[in-house]
Parts: structure tokens; sequence; C-alpha cells
């Protein structure tokens, strides 16, 4: 058992260089991490009699040990103390809601037509990045303009080397159908170019060249071709008119403001390249009580840009704490150097006059949200009963098709609605194919069983999509685990399945209990379980898509991609190939005896 912590001892032996410390709670829980430019003397002062604020009080008095971690520069202990906040989440430290990659544009060159695709996760590939945008949609968005513009192909490789006429994308023009020979190597080449030269801020640059293209066409009487670059130009003009251009050369910033309201903090990050607003995003940072801005806003840029691209210069409305280190650290991590700057005047200033704007537009609109998410939980805390208004409420889903590929989906509910970073998918194995209680049973002991062993919050109220049956396996799920604190009711559709006649089974209710179709409490029940739906059916398709898209052929070793193309086509599908003998099967390009053997062997061994 873990015993308080006696610092005397421990401080004694601490050093004075610039490091880490992580302090531990009951069970080696991790409670907070910091970083220090000297650890004596920064550790030393939470164990001296000085004022603390009660938030630091309350974990002080939890703390069963404390580790440091010694380094060369206050600068890598910045960049440590960053990566272990992600990693772990302690929940004394300020933590960013939202912590997911930005999606970039990417144009990939490494290809001898290159395409234009949409790009998250680590930046690997040969080609050129744009971005970040701040939501998918608006990159979606930004896609369509392109392809009208310069119509370059989004297709997947597999997809473009096996076409045999131009696809829809083509006949609506947004592709030049490269695939099919509809345009030629040295005009896609440009087009590529052209494009390039337009996300980089060069967009004048652009509309001449075009400009150039559709002139030669027209001296050369080629009037198709003219008619099409001058619709280029004017797709770009329109391009130009619906973005907001810097009057102060361009440049890449980041603008982020921070402002709080009634002990709720945002930091709002406007992104702008090449002079160019791309958009912005509100995030959220939790555990921000009694803390300042400029605390902040420092929690926030090294959490922030651990894993995405940093620009050269990092607008602040507020500047954070050690800012000189800051800066240093993140410069070391991206590779170049960064600049953060509080701006006074001009140009910079509107930027974040702008910035401030939204971000405390977002902190109403969250007020709102709050006011209904709290509505929603005293709603659920009278229906069950319950001793305190519930923080946390879960709702589980099983789809599959007639068995295959059943996924199971579990949402996440608080005072602030859907908490979507937090839902989670379980692919159900190892039971019979459409035995949805035992799928029930599997994922609720995974998803508690996996939140037991890391020590986190469990739900005060979980809805299971079901009946009776269901509830029962949950329950005994849950029995398993020696969970006794969680509040079950299953959502059965009823005989019609119409909405409004959910039948709600509860354990220890002696009858299942039909709400009035018109009940609040209700509603707030079906958009959780209809949430909950909604996330299974999507991860039930993807994945049994990508099952269908797998071919028998996959599990011989030596067929990749394309002697399974040759294969098939040679044979007309697998039911060919199966029924092929070895001299058959050699007479395949690039099939030789050894590997036709074990193709023979794959279709007929063990098979009888």
């Amino acid at each position: 058992m873990d015993r308080a912590f006696v610092p005397g001892e421990f401080l004694r032996t601490l050093t004075s260089q610039p490091g880490i410390y992580q302090m531990f709670g009951q069970g080696s829980r991790l409670l907070y991490v910091g970083k220090a430019r000297n650890l004596r003397r920064r550790v030393s002062s939470y164990f001296q009699k000085q004022r603390h604020t009660p938030k630091t009080l309350a974990m002080l008095a939890q703390v069963t040990r404390v580790e440091v971690v010694v380094t060369h520069t206050e600068t890598e202990a910045l960049v440590l103390e960053a990566n272990l906040i992600k990693r772990h989440h302690p929940p004394y430290n300020i933590l960013l809601r939202d912590d997911k990659s930005y999606p970039y544009l990417f144009i990939e060159t490494g290809h001898g037509t290159p395409r234009m695709s949409l790009h998250r996760g680590a930046q690997k590939g040969k080609g050129h990045y744009f971005g970040p945008y701040p939501a998918v949609t608006a990159l979606r968005e930004s896609m369509v303009l392109l392809q009208k513009a310069f119509r370059l192909r989004t297709c997947e490789d597999h997809t473009f080397h096996h076409r045999s006429r131009a696809c829809l994308q083509f006949q609506i023009r947004r592709c030049s159908g490269p695939c099919v020979g509809h345009i030629s190597g040295e005009d896609y080449a440009r087009d590529v170019a052209d494009t390039i030269r337009f996300l980089e801020g060069k967009s004048d640059e652009a509309i001449r060249s075009l400009g150039e293209r559709m002139q030669a066409a027209a001296e050369q009487l080629d009037f198709e071709e003219a008619a099409r670059r001058r619709d280029q130009i004017a797709a770009l003009s329109k391009i130009q008119e619906r973005q907001y251009v810097a009057q102060a050369g361009g440049g890449d910033f980041d603008v982020l403001a921070a402002a709080q309201e009634n002990g709720q903090w945002v930091v709002y990050v406007s992104f702008i390249r090449n002079g160019r607003q791309l958009g912005g995003r509100s995030v959220f940072p939790r555990h921000t009580e009694e803390v300042r801005a400029p605390d902040v806003l420092a929690a926030f840029l090294m959490q922030f840009y651990s894993d995405k691209e940093v620009p050269g210069n990092l607008l602040v409305n507020v500047l954070p704490r050690s800012p000189t280190s800051l800066a240093e650290a993140l410069g070391s991590e991206a590779g170049h150097r960064v600049m953060i700057d509080q701006p006074q005047r001009g140009p910079r200033k509107r930027w974040m006059a702008l910035a401030l704007t939204n971000a405390m537009g977002a902190l109403r609109q969250r007020t709102q949200t709050a006011g209904a998410g709290r509505r929603r939980m005293l709603l659920l805390q009278e229906l069950f009963q319950l001793p305190e208004i519930p923080q946390r409420v879960e709702c589980f889903d099983i789809s599959h098709t007639r068995g295959e590929v059943a996924v199971a989906s579990c949402v996440v509910f608080g005072d602030d609605g859907a908490l979507k970073n937090e839902y989670r998918r379980f692919n159900i194995r190892d039971i019979r194919g459409g035995d949805d209680y035992a799928a029930m049973e599997q994922a609720v002991h995974r998803r508690y069983g996996r939140l037991q062993k890391e020590g986190l919050a469990l739900p005060e109220i979980v809805f299971i999509d079901g009946g009776a049956g269901q509830v029962a396996r949950a329950q005994a799920a849950l029995d398993a685990l020696e969970i006794g604190c969680i509040q079950l009711c299953g959502v059965a559709k009823g005989t019609t399945r119409r909405p409004g006649l959910e039948m709600l089974h509860i354990p220890g209710w002696a009858v299942p209990r039909q709400l009035d179709d018109d009940d609040p409490a209700l509603l707030v029940i079906q958009e959780i379980r209809d949430e909950a739906h909604r996330f299974a059916i999507t991860g039930h398709r993807a994945r049994r898509g990508k099952a269908r898209q797998e071919s028998d052929l996959d599990g011989i070793s030596g067929i990749g991609p394309k002697r399974r193309v040759a294969l098939l086509r040679a044979f007309g599908g697998l039911r060919g190939i199966r029924d092929a003998g070895m001299e058959d099967l050699q007479r395949v390009e690039g099939i030789h005896l050894e590997l036709a053997q074990r193709i023979y062997d794959f279709f007929h061994v063990g098979r009888a």
C-alpha cells in the first residue's frame, strides 16, 4: 500500500539542473508533470510553508512519490513535459480537449501523374503539403474549387492504373482525364505546377501562366483548349474573391487568442498561410481552475504543436510564461526559428482583434451548450432518481450485416454534450456471427475493464441499444468486473420500431417502462441512442468494405497487387484461379513454377 510522501530526504538529494518532475498518487497514478529550470528550487517550493491554491493543496494531499528526469536544457524539459502530458493526461495539468491532427491538402509529386488528396498524420510522402485547414469540410470545399480550376486527379493509384475510360469526375469537368490520355503528360504537369503556385500564394503567376497558354491555344486555332483555359482563369478569379489576402506582404502565421469567462478558458487559433486565411478553430483546455492566461498559453503551445506544423510566427494576445524558452523549444522541434510575438499595431493587430472576437463568441456559444447539457443531465437524474447529477453518460450499440464483421460502438456524453474524442469502437471477435447478446457483453467488458485498468472515470449511466437480453449480458460483464456503481438502461425499439414507442429495460424495475413520446427525458435518450447507432453503422460499413476488398490471394506469399491483377484478368476471377492447373497458372506473367505450386496448394491442399 502506498504511504504519504515524506519530502525532507528526497529534496536534499535533488539537483539544481533543469528537468521535469512527476508527482504520483495511489497505485502509481500520475497526478502532475512539471518542468523546471532548477529542479531543487521548483520542487522544494511545493513543500514549503507558503500559500497554495486549493487545487495545488488537493494534489499535494494525494502525492505518494515524486520522480525527476534531468535534461540538458530548459528547452529539452519543455518538450519532454509536453510529450508526457499528451501521453498520460495527468488530472492536475492543463489539458487540451481537441487534440487531433489537422488535415492538409497533399499534392503527391512522387508519381508520374501527381494526385491531389486530403492528408492527416506524419508528412512522409514525397510532395507538397498545404495547410493546416481547421476542419475537413473547409479542406474539401477548397479541393472542389481547385478541381474546377485545375482538374487534377483525386483517385487512388489502383483506380488510376486500371481505368479503361474516364470516370464521372471527367464528365463533370473536375478532372482532365490523364488516366486514359485525354490530356498530355506535359500539359498535366503544367496544371500541377500552376496548382502549386496558386497554393503557395503566387496566384498572379498562376493566372499569368494560364493566360499565356490560352493565348497560345487561340493563336493555333485550338479554340476548345483556349476556352478551357479561359474557364480556369475565371474559376481562379472566383477563388481569389472568396479568400482574405493580407495587406502586409503575406507570410505564414498562427494567431492565438486566449479568453476566459466564468472560469472557462478558450484558445482560438486562426491559420494564415501565404497571406491567406484558412479559417480557425476553438480549443477548450481542461483543468484550468485558478490559472492565468500566460499559464494557459504556455501549456497550450507545447501540447498543440507537439505533432503539428509550427509556422515561423505565432501571434498571441498575451505573452505566455517563459516565451523565449517556449520559442526555442518549438523551434528545435520544428527545425526552424519560431517567433512568439504580441502584436501592437497594423494588420497583425487586426488579425488578433478578429481572433479575440471569435474566441469570445465561442465561449458564449459553449456557455449556451453547457446549459443545455446540464438540463439534459438533470432530466436523466430525475428519471433514474440518482442522488447526484450525472457527469458522464455512455451508450453502446452493435452493428453487423447478417453477423458479418460485427462492430460495437460506445459514445460518451457530458455537460458539454457529445465528447467525440472519447468515442470508441470495438471489433467483435471470437463469437458466433449474429449473437448480439455475446457481442454486447464483450464490448461492455472490454470498455470498462480498460477504464478500470487505467484508473479513469466510470459513467454514472450506461444505455444499451436493446432489450432485456442485452441488458442482462451487459450486467453480467459489469458483475464480472465487480462494478456496481453504474445505472444500466436498455432502450428497445418496440415491435413497430417507431420513435416514441421505445421501452426502457432497467435492472430492478418489475416491468419495462414506456415514456410519453413527448417526454423530454425520452428525447434525450433518443438523441444519445441515435448517436451510438450512427457511430456503430459508420464503423461497420468501413470494416465491411475493407473486408470485401480483400482477396483470398492476399494470403499467399509472393502475390502482390500486380500479380493478383494479372491472375484475376487471366482467369476472370477467383473461381477460375481455383480451377486452374499448374501449367495454366505458369502461363500468367510473373508466375513461376514455385509460386504456381504455392497457389495450387493454397486452393486444394487441406480444402477437400
